[in-house]
């Protein structure tokens, strides 16, 4: 059976004291209920050290908004991998949409990245996704295709079955709109047909692949109910406890 995720992005949110107190309230709500899935957040940097020790000993597991695709070197502002295992990541989201479009990431550097994270020993959370004009063209298959192709060009099936994937349409992120259960279901089923070609059935139903944009307790049983989607990557909806806490039990 595949892993069911909950992952919350907190993107530029939070400072340390309003993350200590998020996170509190989380482990606090969490701690005596029966969760049957794995939960995941993501503060941004400046919190991962105080997130990390209040996580301490408990289910809920710490991961980064992005790192550099060095080891180390003259890259002002860039985090690397081992910075991120020093202070307690198992995690990493990479690709992005808003570092695709805003930062102008490439496919290139986005694979660069994912091997390198595997490399480190943390799991890249690999997104991906189409703008509205690319999905009113009818091209969100090929978009999805080249973003699979050249994301996890040149990695083992073995390195390619520790990621974790995430469909999150561009214009569905922070929009308040949001792909129906069906639409992001026919992606999703997409997805992993494309892992079926590309390496073996085992690996295109063992990868877990999540939905991402515009995830609310009012849409998130209905989408996790669907076949092929296997959790959420939780954007705005993580930034509220009792929002949060929600989407993971749907």
């Amino acid at each position: 059976m595949r892993r069911r995720i909950i992952a919350g992005n907190w993107k530029m949110h939070n400072n340390l004291s309003e993350s200590q107190n998020l996170v509190t309230k989380l482990v606090n709500e969490l701690n005596n209920q029966n969760i049957n899935r794995e939960v995941i957040i993501c503060p941004p940097f400046t919190s991962l050290t105080e997130v990390s020790n209040l996580l301490d000993g408990t289910k809920i597991e710490l991961g980064a908004q992005n790192m550099h695709f060095e080891d180390k070197g003259a890259f002002t502002g860039e985090i690397s991998a081992d910075m991120l295992k020093s202070v307690g990541c198992k995690y990493v989201i990479l690709g992005h949409s808003e570092r695709r479009t805003i930062f102008g990431e490439s496919d290139e550097i986005i694979n660069k990245k994912i091997k390198q994270a595997l490399n480190a020993g943390l799991i890249p959370i690999f997104c991906m996704g189409e703008t509205l004009e690319q999905r009113e063209d009818g091209i969100t298959n090929d978009v999805i295709n080249n973003q699979v192709s050249e994301g996890i060009k040149e990695l083992s099936e073995e390195d390619v079955n520790k990621i974790i994937i995430a469909y999150e349409p561009i214009w569905a992120i922070g929009t308040g709109k949001t792909a129906t259960p069906e639409q992001a279901q026919e992606v999703h089923k997409f997805i992993r047909s494309l892992l079926r070609e590309n390496f073996s059935e085992n690996t295109s139903q063992n990868i877990p692949i999540l939905y991402g944009g515009s995830v609310k307790p009012n849409n998130a049983e209905d989408i996790l109910a669907k076949e092929d989607i296997d959790g959420a990557l939780v954007g705005g909806a993580c930034l509220d406890t009792d929002s949060f806490v929600s989407i993971i039990k749907a």
